[in-house]
């Protein structure tokens, strides 16, 4: 029987749930726990932290949630670690992680991966030129971090090394998985197709238990949440895979769900652009094999750009959130009369004082269907919960707002509460300002056993076009005998974002629904429907192995991540809202049962 590596994704963000590693620990031939903390809004998180601790700066969750009650298994079990948890400190999490395995009485051996920290060059970064990749715009004055996203040869080489667990700065989410693929099957970094396959295998899993279930469209479907299986892959040496997720743990293994989870935030899935690999996805199948078995292969590979993709965060003012509920008759008009009094009467006192207005303010009736716009439905609502958000540059400033919004309890509309925990905090904005390195300038290193060895510069190749795939079939309107449906009916759907743009995964629940949805959902429809929330434009891109479409909306989020006054600053809700969009389809399609009636 030809080798297998069978690797559990035990973490998808920072603050994912402590079941999983004792969870994946249950498996049996389990070889490695790959983890992934580090999103574009954590690394300003992180920035937050070591900005108040030097000695911070890393995923905590790792050391104490992760590690510590499951150190003792992990060294029994001789399952290896790997884990971009570092994010802007990794020899911090190293130290707390030695310390937490020191009073356990065990010693396993943990490599660093550095390198990806730009902040010592940054100046000189600055002084040729450095320009934002999206606004063209030059970096601010001061940042609080600058990394560049690495690939995984340095997570390869410590492995060589004999390393039990190895710790990463900013790393790409993927690079996790493929370090382990390429370093336990020989793959050469040139092997364009087996790296982005890897990388394939290592973005299904790098959410999570998204690929188990996770915000599956048909969640219905899924059992077992309170015991959400964790994703398990057995992987071969050209990089095909199986996911399946440990043995009596709730979830569901589903091909629309990995189907939603291959299209999650890649862009156009022809350049999904790794450090190590261009990847095309275009023609990935997802394939059921068995009860909770799904097999996943087809990713092709092309060499990777000459620069990294870098991330800088920085401080651009404060910002206030506050919520309160209100109930009763009409609580939407008195929700609406609350937030405009509330925001004119501390408008006013700033002018008394000189100060200036608000750079932003955002009005949410949480239950009204506020984010849909012009797509809400009719509701009347007796119950629902006012979300002021306001941006200043004075922290100050946001000190009226914070105290007066506890008079609308007494002296605003009837069954109102003014709110819900104290007093909100007052918090910094932390943006992003994107760039692209040169990688000859980003130099990796592993620091293990004392040494710090140097990591081989990424691989390269002449640059090359994807393969040019037929054009999709096309397809006519239906006419006479037709109803109306909601695209949920034909489809599954995915949203989640990439800074300021949203993305948006359409997949066909079967082929021949798919020429319908290309012909009544194109770049310029889906940009009708969102108009109220994007700025910019939409893309749309074909995805034919896996019937599928994949939308992405640039400029969606009101700057996206912890730089945005929405409620739903990463677009997750993006997909559900899209998923009630009218498409004409044959009546026959009901009457044949190839349509659900009860979607219809």
């Amino acid at each position: 029987m030809s080798k297998t590596i069978r690797i559990g994704g035990a973490s998808g963000f920072w603050g994912d749930s402590a079941i999983a590693t004792p969870q994946l620990l249950t498996v049996p031939g389990l070889r490695y726990l790959v983890y992934d903390y580090l999103a574009e809004t954590t690394m300003s998180i992180l920035a937050r932290a070591r900005a108040k601790d030097p000695a911070l700066g890393y995923a905590t969750d790792f050391v104490h949630a992760a590690m510590g009650p499951n150190l003792a298994a992990i060294c029994a079990k001789g399952v290896r670690v790997i884990a971009n948890a570092g994010g802007l400190n990794p020899q911090a999490c190293r130290d707390a992680l030695a310390e937490v395995a020191l009073k356990q009485g065990l010693s396993p051996r943990i490599a660093v991966v550095t390198g990806d920290d730009l902040m010592p060059q940054f100046e000189a970064l600055r002084a040729q030129g450095v320009r934002d990749l999206h606004t063209g715009e030059a970096p601010p004055a001061e940042l609080w971090s600058a990394n560049a996203y690495v690939g995984a040869r340095g997570i390869a080489q410590a492995l060589e090394r004999g390393a039990d667990i190895v710790i990463t700065g900013r790393c790409v989410d993927s690079a996790v998985v493929v370090g382990v693929l390429a370093h336990e099957f020989g793959w050469r970094w040139d092997d364009w197709d087996r790296i982005a396959a890897g990388t394939l295998a290592g973005h299904v899993i790098e959410c999570g238990a998204q690929a188990t279930g996770g915000l599956f469209t048909d969640w219905q479907q899924v059992p077992g949440w309170a015991d959400m299986g964790y994703p398990v892959i057995d992987c071969e040496a050209d990089g095909t895979f199986m996911l399946t997720k440990p043995e009596g743990s709730g979830g569901l293994i589903h091909p629309g769900a990995v189907a939603e989870q291959i299209l999650y935030e890649v862009g156009d899935p022809a350049h999904y652009l790794m450090p190590d690999v261009s990847c095309d996805f275009r023609q990935v199948q997802v394939q059921a094999i068995g009860p909770e078995v799904v097999r996943v292969s087809g990713a092709r590979g092309r060499a990777p750009a000459g620069s990294y993709k870098a991330n800088g965060t920085w401080r651009d003012g404060y910002q206030l959130q506050l919520m309160m509920a209100i109930r009763g008759i009409e609580a939407p008009a008195k929700a609406r009369k609350t937030a405009d009094a509330l925001l004119s009467r501390t408008r006013a006192q700033l002018r008394q004082r000189g100060m200036a207005d608000y750079t932003q303010t955002c009005v949410e009736l949480l239950g009204c269907e506020s984010l849909y716009g012009p797509n809400a439905r009719p509701l009347a609502p007796r119950e629902v919960v006012l979300r002021i958000a306001v941006r200043h540059p004075d922290p100050k400033a946001l000190a009226f707002l914070q105290r007066e919004c506890a008079s609308a309890g007494t002296s605003m509309g009837p069954g109102t509460r003014s709110s819900f925990a104290g007093r909100a905090d007052v918090q910094p904005v932390i943006k992003v300002f994107s760039f692209l390195v040169a990688k000859e300038r980003v130099a990796m290193q592993i620091e293990f056993g004392g040494v710090v060895e140097t990591v081989a510069a990424p691989a390269t190749g002449p640059a090359a076009a994807p393969e040019a795939l037929p054009p999709p079939a096309g397809a006519t309107l239906p006419g006479g005998a037709a109803i109306e449906v909601p695209l949920v009916a034909l489809a599954w759907a995915r949203s989640g974002d990439k800074g300021d743009d949203e993305n948006i995964g359409v997949i066909a629940r079967r082929g021949e629904f798919l020429p319908l949805l290309r012909a009544q959902l194109d770049a310029a429809q889906v940009r009708a429907y969102f108009a109220h929330l994007v700025a910019g434009e939409v893309e749309r891109f074909d995805v034919p192995g896996l019937q599928a479409m994949n939308f992405v909306l640039h400029r969606a989020l009101d700057g996206g991540g912890v730089a945005s006054l929405r409620s739903d600053p990463l677009g997750k809700s993006f997909a559900q809202m899209l998923l009630d969009h009218p498409i004409r389809i044959p009546r026959q399609w009901i009457e044949d049962g190839l349509v659900a009636a009860d979607r219809s």
